[in-house]
């Protein structure tokens, strides 16, 4: 395994667009441009390459903020060697297999995704998503009519096989219920009360 170092935000950046690295490892307090700045620079040209946060800023608020600037996945210091380890394999393993879900396009009601160019659209309307948006709702949509607890999508959204003990999901299934659902009187995205979340049709009234 080969790894490089940067000193700073804008030499990383310098090098991470110069370069085709399986992996990038970020922290935000970066000197000159920080790692917020730094990964939403890089998935304006390299979307599909991993990106790990790796800081001591390890609240909600932050780690929302780290994944919604398009980092794949965000560990908080102190961590276990181990687990960083673990992590790293996993993010590697996606980012150069390419992902295991044929290419096709998937649908409910009006809301479609195709999972090979990773967009998605409703009622005709493209809808606008960051990488974790768009591989919550493809969890979602390919499990449609099945209860899906907060564990089971950090498992396969996050590739966290752990509570980290935030809100970080609900936070993102509000974020994607605005998009989705907000202007659309067909509900897809449902809370199954102390169990998770459910993608299914359902009418507004319903709830």
């Amino acid at each position: 395994m080969e790894v490089s170092v940067a000193v700073d935000g804008n030499t990383g950046l310098e090098m991470a667009l110069g370069h085709n690295f399986d992996l990038i490892i970020l922290d935000i307090m970066l000197s000159g441009m920080n790692g917020i700045q730094v990964c939403k620079e890089l998935r304006k040209t390299k979307k599909h390459i991993a990106i790990l946060m790796l800081t001591a800023l390890s609240s909600t608020e932050n780690i929302v903020t780290g994944l919604n600037s398009g980092a794949d996945d965000y560990l908080g210091k102190p961590f276990k060697f181990a687990e960083l380890e673990a992590r790293i394999r996993t993010l590697v393993r996606r980012s150069t297999s390419g992902g295991h879900v044929a290419s096709k396009s998937i649908f409910i009601n009006d809301l479609e995704v195709n999972t090979d160019s990773k967009t998605a659209q409703r009622n005709g309307k493209n809808i606008t998503l960051t990488a974790t948006e768009y591989r919550l709702l493809e969890y979602f949509i390919l499990n449609t009519n099945k209860v899906l607890s907060r564990i089971q999508i950090l498992e396969n959204v996050w590739d966290i096989d752990f509570n980290i003990g935030t809100n970080v999901v609900d936070v993102y299934v509000n974020y994607l219920r605005k998009k989705v659902d907000s202007e659309n009187q067909i509900k897809l995205i449902h809370t199954v009360f102390g169990m998770g979340y459910m993608m299914k049709e359902e009418m507004e009234h319903e709830n």
